[in-house]
């Protein structure tokens, strides 16, 4: 039976929600959902670190990146476990979410479980950016949106 898990996303404006699904715990985790509130264009989108939201999304701590890599796009090998690149809002504002992740579990050394999404205010330049932030956060800029990521009804 997949295991599944569920993120309510909240912020002044954006909201969402986030829906996760394993169905085995070596296979890939599927992340679908549907973002609103945001400036047309690529927003990054992490795990962080916290399952703590008491003061507003910067309680979520650091990206989730328990072997201690540089900052990347999910199809690097150097890359936090939390990396999941960016979501795309049209003219809108909203973002269809939709990724395969095979570095996330919803189980566990690499559990997401209890732990937060953050929607980020600009891109992610994937580490490669040349900032002095691209090799930590990927220079996403402010969180505007969080949620801690909960085991869902199956």
């Amino acid at each position: 039976m997949p295991t599944k898990a569920v993120c309510v996303l909240n912020g002044e404006i954006v909201k969402g929600t986030v829906f996760f699904s394993q169905d085995a715990a070596n296979a890939p985790v599927s992340v679908t959902g549907e973002i609103s509130g945001l400036g047309k264009g690529l927003h990054g989108f992490h795990i962080h670190e916290f399952g703590d939201n008491t003061n507003g999304c910067i309680s979520a701590g650091p990206h989730f990146n328990p072997h201690n890599k540089d900052h990347g796009s999910p199809s690097d090998a150097e890359r936090h476990v939390g990396d999941l690149g960016n979501v795309e809002a049209g003219d809108s504002g909203a973002a269809k979410v939709c990724i395969k992740d095979s570095s996330i579990s919803l189980e566990g050394e690499h559990s997401i479980v209890g732990r937060t999404v953050v929607v980020h205010a600009d891109p992610d330049d994937l580490g490669k950016g040349g900032h002095e932030l691209s090799k930590t956060t990927g220079n996403a800029g402010a969180r505007l949106a969080c949620g801690v990521i909960g085991l869902a009804k199956i």
